[in-house]
């Protein structure tokens, strides 16, 4: 619950400025205080009045009202918050946040605080796709700033793609875990999931039978923790959680890109089932069935995500977890895995088809690292995830 918790609410000028009042609404059922901002552009979508209506408390527009200034200036209203949250955050606002800018009362807020922030992005596919929009939240997550969505899916504009800012719910859980005073509380943890899909021609593609259900788990777990969780997730079959920063990749070039993108982290956990082959020629057209023949398709090793981490000299994760699923030798094949890779910990289980874990509701693991073999009995994944994400905490310490 967020009983007696203040929330700065900065809302940006985007179409997205409608799931404001669904979002003070949700906050206040959790028992927040919400104060409202509206930028110009916002005031174009939804209105201060209504606004202020749902929050019961003044919506604050402009940076030079005297009156405003002689009751709360504009310095003690960017720090009475727990957490100032932006949302949408339009790429304007994003870029005014990365270079420092200050000339209107939402963006001269941002700078006078040594309040969290988070800012839930939304805008059109195209400027989230954008070198500058990419630029600028590199520097937001670099500076700290928690980062919530955005979604997928289709646009008001007509396009479809990454840049729908993320459903109220979400970005409630993910207030939640941000003022969550739990043992992780000020730890950004990464996490990566599910399977990665390598591309033979435009229909068809390398995979596996992992769900993705563990990765998600743990993510949930560590963020139940207070932690600040970046999730990395292939095309998994389990949704992500709510209230982590999710970002979604098909292939494991894809995964590394992002892994490298997330870092600096306090840890990582490489729960992704990662393809360790690609076909070196992807065709542009779908391969036809010739009578007689069969195709030839030449492979090539993709990048050992958790290796490359593990190796880093500079910047490298405190804790690095990989997962190892064998089907035969099980924790002999994970003791060497974890030596070879040079990771801090490695958790071990058996996926051969009779185990029924990949793709199952229940987990067996043995946890590897330089003192020892640890097992843990069979149990749910989510308990799994507890269970992990308690060491991980006690690790970090």
């Amino acid at each position: 619950m967020l009983a007696g918790k203040r929330i700065l609410l900065i809302i940006g000028g985007g179409i997205a400025a409608y799931k404001s009042l669904e979002l003070i609404r949700r906050l206040k059922e959790r028992g927040a205080a919400v104060t409202p901002v509206l930028t110009r552009a916002a005031q174009e979508f939804v209105t201060p009045l209504s606004v202020s209506a749902l929050a019961g408390e003044k919506a604050y527009t402009d940076l030079f009202d005297l009156t405003d200034e002689a009751e709360m200036g504009h310095i003690n209203l960017s720090r009475v918050a727990d957490l100032i949250v932006v949302a949408p955050a339009t790429a304007d606002l994003m870029a005014k946040m990365a270079g420092g800018h200050a000339d209107d009362l939402a963006s001269t807020l941002l700078m006078a605080t040594d309040t969290p922030v988070m800012i839930a992005p939304a805008m059109n596919v195209r400027m989230w796709e954008h070198a500058a929009t990419r630029r600028n939240l590199a520097t937001l997550k670099g500076d700290g700033i928690r980062v919530v969505g955005p979604d997928k899916g289709d646009m008001a504009c007509g396009e479809f793609g990454p840049g729908r800012m993320a459903e109220p719910g979400e970005i409630v859980e993910a207030v939640q875990a941000a003022l969550t005073d739990g043992p992780l509380k000020g730890k950004r943890i990464l996490v990566t999931s599910g399977p990665t899909h390598e591309p033979i021609d435009p229909v068809r593609y390398i995979a596996n039978r992992s769900s993705g259900a563990q990765g998600t788990a743990i993510a949930a777990a560590l963020a139940s923790l207070g932690a600040e969780v970046v999730f990395i997730t292939g095309p998994a079959d389990t949704p992500p959680p709510e209230g982590v920063d999710v970002i979604a990749v098909q292939s494991a070039a894809q995964m590394l890109e992002a892994v490298e993108s997330a870092l600096p982290v306090n840890a990582g956990v490489f729960a992704a089932a990662v393809a360790d082959w690609r076909v070196k020629r992807e065709s542009g057209s779908k391969i036809k069935k010739q009578d007689g023949e069969l195709p030839v398709l030449e492979f090539a090793e993709n990048p050992d995500i958790l290796a490359q981490v593990s190796a880093m000299k500079a910047g490298r994760p405190r804790l690095v977890v990989g997962f190892a699923a064998e089907t035969d030798d099980v924790i002999a094949n994970a003791t060497a895995k974890r030596k070879r890779k040079g990771c801090d910990w490695i958790l071990a289980n058996d996926v051969s088809p009779e185990t029924g874990i990949m793709g199952g509701e229940e987990n067996a693991v043995h946890l590897i690292s330089e003192s020892g073999v640890e097992d843990w009995p069979r149990m749910g994944k989510s308990e799994v995830a507890r269970k992990l994400a308690e060491r991980i905490a006690q690790a970090l310490a």
